[in-house]
């Protein structure tokens, strides 16, 4: 089972904003604030941000579910207007089966991030 996740960011402040944007309509809220790291989730911390001078991104992508199309646009909207860069905007991803609706966007530090719902 995983436990949470954390990535190193470059700019603590504008992480925070830009992920307090995005979550926020998919129920997630900020739960932990220390010095050098923040952490959301929506009964608990479950994903982290950390202070770091270089942050090297690198990996695949993070994939976040909305509870509904609604929620789907107004994170990635939230992100965009937050720092965030698009990927690829709200959208069926019929290659994803039927009834999936996502949208991608980068983080500010360039993380690739997905909002999504689908047949799980």
């Amino acid at each position: 089972m995983l436990h949470h996740v954390l990535l190193e960011v470059s700019d603590l402040d504008r992480s925070g904003t830009f992920f307090d944007s995005m979550l926020a309509p998919l129920g997630w809220r900020r739960h932990f604030d220390e010095d050098l790291t923040i952490g959301w989730g929506i009964a608990k911390p479950v994903f982290f941000v950390a202070a770091h001078h270089e942050p090297k991104p690198g990996f695949g992508l993070l994939s976040f579910s909305g509870l509904g199309i609604v929620a789907v646009k107004a994170a990635w909207e939230n992100g965009m207007k937050s720092g965030g860069t698009n990927v690829s905007e709200p959208g069926e991803r019929r290659s994803h089966g039927s009834g999936s609706y996502s949208a991608f966007l980068k983080d500010p530090d360039g993380y690739e991030i997905e909002i999504t719902i689908g047949t799980d």
